[in-house]
């Protein structure tokens, strides 16, 4: 079975890689410009360590109980950990332990939580402001969460002055039913306000499976990819 399932990941890898290198020429960017992450989420360990056999070292989820575990199972392996997830402020200690990049700063309360917990466990975190793209902020319709244009520079400000966090740029996720391209290009208009007060901060985590393409398009840095690679078969759930 590992046999089997390792050729369906390597299978899947090979064509999303395709995929990617055809939107870069597309775009006009270099491939070494865009980091793929795999989302295991619902999927065993085993198939973060084929992932990494096959090169793959970023690995996203999106539930702290099953991030941290798979997180501890996979503790021999070189790899960066992403959370997605939306995430409570309870969920913090945990989440910091394992984490190195989290993509869902969306309030000044959990800026505050990771801090103390990162500063409490020695280490550095880097975080994503989650921007809200959908018309109207963060209740709108096809609202996919994130803070409103009004707060981002605030907590981008936050994250920036916390000690234990670092302030790596922003994320989004398309609005359902709406124009990924006009999301994305707002979404890298807004990273480009931050990265003016924050040079550094030149992260943007956007697209997923099914609209990466205009992601990249639109200056996306980091991809958020689970189906395209891990196909649709029966989920492993803990």
């Amino acid at each position: 079975m590992t046999d089997t399932r390792r050729e369906e990941i390597a299978a899947g890898l090979a064509e999303l890689e395709g995929q990617v290198d055809e939107a870069c020429r597309t775009a006009g960017r270099a491939r070494s410009e865009i980091t793929v992450i795999a989302v295991t989420k619902t999927y065993p360990a085993s198939d973060v360590r084929l992932l990494a056999e096959l090169g793959v070292r970023d690995i996203g989820e999106n539930r702290d109980q099953e991030a941290h575990d798979k997180a501890a199972e996979c503790a021999d392996l070189d790899l960066t950990w992403h959370f997605i997830g939306q995430l409570q402020t309870n969920k913090a200690r945990s989440v910091v332990s394992y984490a190195d990049l989290i993509h869902s700063i969306d309030r000044p309360r959990l800026v505050e939580a990771l801090s103390r917990e990162a500063v409490r466990a020695g280490r550095e975190v880097g975080c994503l402001i989650q921007v809200a793209l959908e018309d109207g902020g963060e209740g709108g319709p096809g609202a996919r969460g994130g803070v409103a244009s009004a707060e981002i520079m605030r907590l981008a400000e936050a994250v920036a002055g916390s000690p234990g966090l670092r302030l790596r740029g922003v994320m989004a996720v398309a609005p359902l039913g709406g124009d990924p391209d006009e999301a994305f290009a707002r979404l890298y208009g807004v990273a480009q306000t931050i990265q003016k007060e924050h040079p550094s901060a030149d992260v943007i985590s956007a697209g997923m499976s099914g609209d990466f393409a205009h992601a990249i398009a639109n200056g996306a840095t980091h991809l958020r990819v689970g189906t395209a690679l891990l196909g649709r078969r029966k989920p492993f759930v803990r």
